[in-house]
């Protein structure tokens, strides 16, 4: 149904959709979708954070004009918001259409309240897409893509995971330039759970440096806490490859290690002393390593599983634990061998 010249949409005017829409734009037309009204007028007239945005690059406030007018569409929106944007935009879709999303965290909109979360409620946003549309041909994309070195035009990558060989061609296709390399998976499980859990030690990460600490102990955050991402990984169903490569280490390396990473500097403004009211009320982008984080306390409580950085994290974000405390606790944990997930 794709045809010769047919523009991609690009569900999502933040950060991260506006850096993939401006890559998009290098091969292709794109349909940038925004629900509100102001944030389309400045789309269209390219002011504010909008200015930097690719010529070919239209504002489109229609869903339904998307999907009768992309046949491959880049859905990036937060994850509280991913299954409402697919409610409204299922209707709409073709067994055609080709979905890849963006969006690194965890669904948990079906959950019932009051009960003890289980590993079924919990959803990735591929699963999500299936639940609410016709559409099966689903692909999600993952790696160390800071925005603001996108925008910039940096060199980097990219992976595009998918069940789907066509899938993966269709967004390398897309996506690839000559500053922006995309590689290729068939993992989408753990890809996608790769870059949601990574959020969780850009969180740690950011702390350690708002207190002042160095490499070293950066180095042994990232190496157990991958550690940590892999076990969890694992007790789900994912397989290990998937954190080992771009949109494991590869992505956990960028976000852990760069003030561009929204995760990492809410972690370095809290341990400097502001609150996770100021911080989330000073900025447009949403945090996914908090709401990940919360998700992760509930998921190991109810499986039984062992994961003390995340643990210590989930205290100091939301049980006003002291990072001091914390991080004795964590120099004096057991830890029986290094490498344990091989």
């Amino acid at each position: 149904m794709e045809e010769k010249n047919q523009p991609v949409g690009v569900i999502g005017a933040g950060s991260f959709g506006m850096a993939i829409a401006n890559l998009l734009a290098e091969n292709h037309d794109v349909l940038m979708y925004a629900r509100r009204k102001e944030v389309i007028d400045a789309i269209e007239s390219r002011t504010g954070r909008y200015k930097v945005l690719a010529p070919k690059i239209q504002a489109e406030n229609s869903l339904e004009v998307i999907a009768k007018r992309c046949a491959l569409i880049f859905p990036i929106v937060p994850s509280q918001a991913f299954r409402p944007m697919m409610r409204n935009l299922g209707p709409h879709l073709k067994p055609y259409h080709l979905l890849i999303h963006g969006t690194k965290g965890l669904d948990l909109s079906l959950a019932p309240e009051g009960q003890p979360l289980r590993p079924e409620y919990i959803k990735t946003m591929s699963q999500v897409i299936e639940e609410e549309s016709v559409v099966c041909r689903v692909g999600c994309l993952s790696g160390p893509n800071l925005s603001k070195e996108i925008m910039e035009g940096q060199p980097a990558a990219t992976l595009i995971a998918s069940p789907y060989r066509e899938v993966i061609k269709a967004g390398q296709k897309a996506l690839k330039s000559s500053m922006f390399q995309v590689y290729g998976t068939h993992d989408i499980i753990g890809t996608e759970l790769a870059g949601a859990l990574k959020n969780i030690i850009a969180l740690a990460a950011g702390l350690l440096s708002g207190k002042g600490m160095g490499k070293n102990v950066w180095a042994l955050l990232v190496t157990r806490g991958l550690s940590e991402m892999i076990h969890l990984g694992k007790a789900v169903g994912a397989d290990v490859k998937a954190f080992l490569g771009v949109a494991g280490i590869g992505d956990l390396i960028a976000t852990a290690s760069s003030s561009n990473s929204r995760n990492y500097k809410t972690g370095y403004r809290f341990a400097q002393g502001e609150t996770l009211d100021q911080i989330l009320e000073s900025t447009t982008d949403v945090v996914e390593g908090l709401r990940t984080l919360e998700t992760v306390k509930a998921l190991t409580s109810h499986m039984k599983l062992s994961l003390p950085i995340m643990e210590m994290l989930h205290r100091i974000f939301f049980k006003d634990m002291d990072m001091d405390k914390a991080i004795y606790f964590l120099m004096n944990y057991p830890y029986a061998v290094d490498v344990d997930f091989l």
